[in-house]
């Protein structure tokens, strides 16, 4: 469900799919790179871990040495005109393929990390990138240093631990995790990397029973901005740990290794999709909202509208459980709404079959994407109204509530910890349409936030959403930009939408 950024740049969800069922996409890709999973090649040895902050020092100026971190690197350093350089630029969002990083880095080891943070700290932007899903296209910054995690993709499932790199990506997580029969809740996106997933909070098809990915996160390595590499945790670094759930990726470090706890896989997963006759939105809208509130955490379900005249509606969704018991819930929703679905879907799976029955395409997708949040219904009718005659855009509505509320709002950097529902707004978009396309995606969002929907979600991030430090971390923003000075007070880790930009 969860777009993921990459480490600091949020990023894109399957969206053939979502068409077809009305699922949201819930990935989160980060512009600092997060990982997930020991990225050590057999036979190396990661650096061992650090808990001390130390003061900072004066950052060298001019250009990096090129050559020299080269010949650091296990992996390979790409320059404009290279062969392969075209390539590796391209983000998963095509309209980003204009921009021009001064370097791409495959990090192979953590070793490799922390020379590109040495070499360029302070000389140029430092981006991390594991599946380049960033919506606003963070994790190729123009100018400068994409640090290239994807080959940090070791997955480890022992007993209830995952301990999963940074770069691996969602389609491979699952994997692991089903054959060793436990669960993590994640996004829909098979090619979403865990890092920027995590990092920005963890949006799923499982969060109402299982909770964020964010808040399975045990520990995490990270490369600081000094180029050392520290152990976050409860006990180890207490307030990057907080931070790194939640608080967007690419803010405090280069994120190299999760190690996540996880669930026991359910045994059967229902999943289920509804299209609706024209006409039906509004009241469905009404109905769906007062619905997911009442419903128990085993039972997850979006709304999508897909702009239009008339507005279509679908639902979709899935239920820890069997046929029988989903059923009686579907009803309770559609007797509310006074609309029988055209078209009904329910089938019964197991955990990995669940998953992928989600599973969007892996082709890259051009679009423009922002967000919203619910916290209490809104004004259903207004909302529809927003949607009416914009043919290719989609508002998808993803159902929060359940094990997402059960932490306090600052117990981790999470802020909506209270909401009813998320709101991606997401509209394909050409080079040749991208401003009229923006523009419009700007107006849908003024419309949201006029019919009661504030707020945004940091993996949907929209370098455009009006006061997005506050609307993606609440009164969490104030500590967050604390902890960035801590771990990086010369903001070697800036970007656009940074907490400390």
């Amino acid at each position: 469900m969860d777009s993921e950024h990459d480490q600091g740049r949020p990023g894109v969800p399957r969206r053939t799919f979502l068409r077809i069922a009305g699922v949201s996409a819930a990935g989160a890709v980060v512009a600092a790179c997060g990982p997930d999973t020991p990225s050590v090649p057999a036979g190396s040895t990661a650096p061992a871990a650090t808990t001390a902050t130390t003061p900072a020092t004066r950052l060298p100026t001019g250009p990096p040495n090129w050559d020299d971190l080269r010949t650091q690197l296990t992996g390979g350093l790409l320059r404009p005109g290279a062969a392969g350089y075209d390539t590796a630029r391209h983000a998963f969002n095509p309209l980003f393929d204009s921009n021009n990083p001064v370097a791409i880095a495959t990090a192979s080891t953590v070793e490799d990390v922390q020379a590109c943070v040495k070499a360029a700290a302070g000389r140029v932007t430092i981006a991390a990138r594991s599946g380049g899903h960033s919506y606003a296209g963070y994790s190729v910054p123009e100018g400068g240093l994409v640090v290239d995690v994807a080959a940090l993709n070791k997955i480890d499932v022992q007993g209830g631990k995952a301990v999963i790199g940074a770069g691996a990506k969602l389609r491979d997580v699952y994997a692991a995790l089903g054959r060793a029969g436990r669960a993590l809740p994640a996004g829909t996106c098979p090619t979403v990397g865990i890092a920027g997933l995590t990092l920005g909070g963890g949006i799923g098809v499982l969060a109402r029973k299982y909770g964020l990915t964010c808040d399975h996160l045990s520990s995490a390595q990270v490369v600081a901005a000094d180029g050392r590499t520290l152990t976050a945790s409860a006990s180890s670094e207490p307030d990057l740990f907080w931070a790194l759930r939640g608080g967007g990726g690419g803010n405090f470090g280069i994120v190299t290794e999760f190690t996540f706890d996880t669930d026991p896989a359910p045994e059967e997963v229902t999943v289920f999709s509804l299209h609706f006759p024209a006409g039906s939105a509004a009241g469905l809208f009404a109905a769906w909202q007062q619905w997911i509130t009442a419903m128990p955490p085993e039972l997850w379900a979006n709304l999508v509208l897909s702009g239009g005249s008339p507005v279509q509606c679908r639902v979709a969704g899935c239920y820890v459980g069997g046929a029988a018991g989903l059923n009686t819930l579907l009803n309770n929703l559609t007797t509310n709404a006074g609309a029988r679905p055209s078209q009904r879907v329910v089938k019964s799976l197991d955990y990995l079959g669940a998953m992928k029955y989600f599973e969007g395409s892996s082709n890259r997708q051009s679009f423009i994407a922002s967000s919203r949040i619910i916290t209490t219904p809104v004004d259903a009718a207004k909302v529809v109204a927003v949607a009416e005659g914009r043919q290719g855009m989609d508002l998808l509505i993803d159902g929060l509530g359940g094990a997402v509320a059960g932490p306090a709002k600052d117990a981790t950097a999470f802020w909506h910890r209270d909401a009813l529902a998320s709101v991606q707004v997401y509209a394909p978009a050409t080079a040749k349409n991208r401003t009229k396309v923006t523009q419009a995606v700007g107006e849908v969002v003024a419309g949201l936030a006029a019919a009661g929907a504030g707020g945004g979600y940091v993996n949907y991030i929209d370098p455009a959403l009006p006061d997005w430090k506050a609307a993606y971390y609440g009164d969490n923003a104030k500590r967050l930009v604390d902890v960035a000075k801590k771990y990086d007070p010369q903001n070697v880790f800036r970007f656009g939408q940074g907490v400390i930009s």
